[in-house]
């Protein structure tokens, strides 16, 4: 066989599959239709499997109603938890320990003394302020009965010394209080780290106080809920060790503002914890619940691309519609779209193969009757 018959075979083969790659494909007869070679009108009938051919049926499809959904409507976030209040103490000044009045993890009342340092320099200390200023009152009251034999200025400097003395004998006592390590407020003990005979100084840590009446959970909230969450309103926490468990709580306070790197904004709430059931320190995955914003939801196999954007197809009255949608949020059993759909469109999910804008579509349903009453 010659080179130039070998090559018009070859040219015929390829015009054959253009062709009918041209005829079944999905936009195949939109393209012959532009170009003049076939009827664009919709087909009348066409082989088994519901799709149509030139010449061939209505598509057969498979709907599903639009539904509604939320978005914005439920908030989950990681927090973590601190005391509602908590403190590390150390020593006001300098010293030996001489007595460690709690154990590890006690209970303490506000006031309560926990830990005391050698005082015996600041009794002594006390001791002689007091002799001092009763030595100055009993100068001072010999001099004010006998003011009319002195001068003014001698009294005066009686009531001056009185006074001093006072004032020297409330500094040996402050001096004395401040060799005791008493509790802030009520709460429960840390792990205490010292021990009788230790030698402390003003930044030694001797152990940490927490009420944990109640534990403050911050966690990081999405910058879309900032002008939805206000304080006061109900939230749900459960502890990652212990996901069983549901501690309510309220919103006890918003951030001022939005960190720019993160695009989000610190949310802090606060769980009661009558039964001490939970610690500082715990992770939390807080729940919280808003009215949310209602959006059209189809199903994921609906949607469709072309060069414009996302669309889907709509059965309106055995035609065929092609209608623009924007995506608002993906979920695994539905997507959430706004445009040109309400609730209740039945929504071509099967079969959009071979649709385009006015053809006719039977449902799957209708489809199977029609051939077994035939």
């Amino acid at each position: 066989m010659r080179l130039y018959q070998q090559a018009a075979i070859s040219l015929a083969v390829l015009a054959v599959g253009a062709g009918a790659w041209l005829f079944l494909a999905p936009d195949g007869r939109e393209v012959l239709a532009r170009l003049d070679i076939i009827d664009g009108a919709p087909a009348s009938s066409g082989p088994p499997g519901g799709f149509a051919f030139a010449g061939g049926g209505a598509v057969q499809v498979v709907t599903h109603p639009a539904e509604t959904g939320k978005v914005n409507d439920r908030l989950t976030a990681i927090g973590d938890g601190k005391a509602l209040q908590s403190v590390t103490l150390t020593p006001e000044q300098a010293g030996t320990v001489t007595d460690v009045k709690i154990e590890s993890g006690e209970h303490v009342k506000k006031g309560e003394l926990l830990i005391q340092l050698d005082q015996r320099e600041q009794v002594l200390a006390r001791d002689q302020a007091e002799v001092a200023l009763q030595s100055a009152q009993r100068q001072a009251e010999v001099n004010r009965r006998i003011k009319n034999s002195i001068s003014d200025l001698e009294l005066y400097k009686a009531e001056i010394a009185e006074r001093s003395a006072k004032l020297d004998l409330d500094a040996a006592e402050l001096d004395l209080t401040r060799r005791q390590v008493t509790a802030p407020f009520d709460g429960v003990a840390g792990i205490i780290v010292v021990n009788s005979g230790d030698y402390v100084t003003t930044s030694t840590e001797l152990m940490t106080i927490d009420d944990r009446s109640a534990i403050l959970v911050d966690f990081a909230v999405p910058e879309r809920f900032a002008a939805t969450i206000k304080r006061g309103q109900p939230v749900e926490a459960r502890p990652i060790s212990a996901s069983n468990r549901v501690f309510n709580g309220v919103v006890q306070a918003v951030d001022n503002r939005i960190d720019a790197a993160s695009r989000t904004f610190t949310v802090r709430a606060r769980i009661d914890n009558p039964d001490d059931a939970l610690r500082a320190g715990m992770s939390f995955r807080v729940t919280m619940q808003f009215d949310g914003d209602d959006y059209t939801a189809v199903r994921p196999l609906a949607i469709q691309w072309d060069s414009s954007g996302a669309y889907i197809w709509v059965n309106a009255d055995g035609k065929a519609e092609k209608r623009r949608v924007a995506i608002v949020q993906r979920n695994p059993d539905f997507v959430l779209v706004d445009g040109e759909v309400e609730t209740g469109d039945e929504v071509i999910v099967e079969g959009i193969q071979r649709l385009r804008d006015g053809v006719d579509v039977r449902m799957a349903s209708e489809a199977a009757a029609s051939k077994q009453s035939s």
